[in-house]
């Protein structure tokens, strides 16, 4: 039987919850005996109920319901080791220090902590193991030996639980008979293409009758952005962008910009007491203005002047860091200050940037906001370039999560692939995801 991936996140989830019920139940048993039950429905239902969303949350930061991390690795049993122990601090604060959940647990939420590292360990590795549902998986038919393609194959080999097994893969010139034999042998049910054999009278003909056969047709370019989640931008044309109207969404816009400005607000009245700190430590550690601000480039090439903590040495008597042209910052910058490192580290260099979202130059989420002079060449050297300026950069975005700093020309291509599937599949929940997403990097990477 084939599951599509959101009922495997669910019944992931569904196993989750139970573990943790479970968990409860036999933590109370070995403490209580056979009055457990009593013990469960009049003191500990309803605040354990309370605390268990929490956990699911921290689980969903960390990674733990993102299908391709799912192997039995040393990666991700730190990382479960890693959100088990948060949980447990989380939960002792939660009781400890909320007087209406009614509680304050020790003996037993020790043998609830215990008992969950157990049930979990068992349920996610036995999850794991099965997770690609080998008996399930669409089986594919690559017509496409590219470089994309082979790229591809491997993804798929290193992680079958996405749901896909490559069982024949030949080029796009083999004869129709030999192509259906291949695909009644192996049983395929998806055939993959590249995106030019669309435009071939005799191969969409061809095309067209393993869809009425039933046999699921999908170009490169489609299948590669569902199991990359980023847009191969060597394999698309201008026509890419029209045909997936890649521009502006007035309601989602609009609602975006209202949302923004009230949380700006809010977090900027919250963390100024943080903010004045920072400034204070910033004007104590080093000589140079404790704001530096940067003129970037904006939704449709306007310029805005970017706020940040200073975290660089100041090299110019403007309190710039660069004396000799726009420079991008590397991973062992010099210029860095002892100060700065941390504040990069943390992010809380960006804090001053609420104003620029306040003043709607800057969103939470977008792709990054660049230089113009930088621009300017990126432009001339990479492809479609120029499409991420249609909407506002952002604080994070897509791109910042999965890939590293741009150094090379080579990473603004990689980054832009990223930038351009944001483009495509922006709204309020993805941007959400993104937000989260930026939390769990951060969790992950400073823990």
């Amino acid at each position: 039987m084939r599951l599509p991936n959101p009922i495997k996140i669910g019944l992931l989830l569904a196993g989750d919850i139970i573990a943790l019920y479970a968990a409860l139940i036999v933590a109370l048993f070995i403490r209580y005996g056979w009055n457990f039950n009593e013990q469960f429905m009049d003191l500990h239902a309803v605040p354990f109920t309370a605390i268990f969303p929490l956990w699911l949350l921290v689980f969903y930061i960390a990674g733990l319901y993102d299908l391709p991390r799912l192997r039995n690795n040393l990666e991700f049993l730190q990382t479960l080791t890693l959100t088990l122990f948060v949980n447990a601090l989380l939960t002792v604060s939660a009781f400890y220090l909320i007087p209406a959940l009614g509680i304050t647990p020790k003996t037993n939420l020790f043998l609830f902590l215990v008992a969950f590292a157990l049930f979990e360990s068992l349920w996610r590795r036995t999850f794991n193991i099965r997770a690609s549902f080998r008996e399930g998986l669409n089986r594919v038919l690559l017509l496409d030996k590219s470089p994309l393609a082979q790229e591809l194959s491997r993804t798929l080999k290193e992680n079958p639980q996405v749901g896909y097994a490559i069982k024949a893969w030949v080029d796009a010139s083999e004869r129709p008979q030999h192509l259906n034999s291949l695909i009644r042998e192996q049983r395929i049910t998806l055939v993959v293409v590249p995106a030019h054999l669309r435009h071939d009278p005799e191969s969409a003909r061809m095309l067209y009758e393993l869809l009425a056969s039933g046999i699921e047709v999908q170009d490169m370019p489609t299948f590669y952005e569902a199991v990359s989640r980023k847009v191969p931008l060597g394999s698309i044309d201008e026509s890419w962008f029209i045909e997936h109207s890649i521009g502006a969404r007035r309601f989602y816009d609009d609602l975006k910009r209202g949302l923004e400005i009230a949380t700006a607000v809010i977090l900027g009245i919250a963390l100024l007491p943080l903010e004045l700190c920072i400034a204070l430590l910033v004007a104590l550690t080093s000589r140079g203005p404790v704001i530096y601000s940067q003129v970037r480039t904006g939704k449709h090439g306007q310029p805005f002047t970017l706020h940040k903590f200073r975290t660089m040495r100041a090299l110019s008597a403007d309190g710039s860091a660069e004396i000799h042209g726009a420079q991008w910052s590397g991973k062992h910058d010099a210029r860095v200050t002892a100060l700065g490192r941390l504040l990069r580290a943390t992010h809380l260099d960006e804090l001053p940037q609420l104003w620029n979202v306040v003043r709607g130059e800057l969103s939470f989420v977008g792709p990054r906001p660049e230089r113009p002079e930088i621009i300017q060449r990126l432009v001339a050297q990479i492809p479609y370039y120029e499409i991420r300026l249609i909407v506002k950069p952002g604080i994070t975005g897509w791109a910042q999560i999965n890939y590293g700093k741009d150094e090379t020309p080579a990473d603004v291509m990689e980054k832009l692939s990223y930038d351009v599937y944001y483009l495509k599949n922006r709204s309020l929940i993805f941007d959400l995801a993104i937000i989260i997403k930026t939390v769990k990097s951060f969790f992950i990477n400073h823990a």
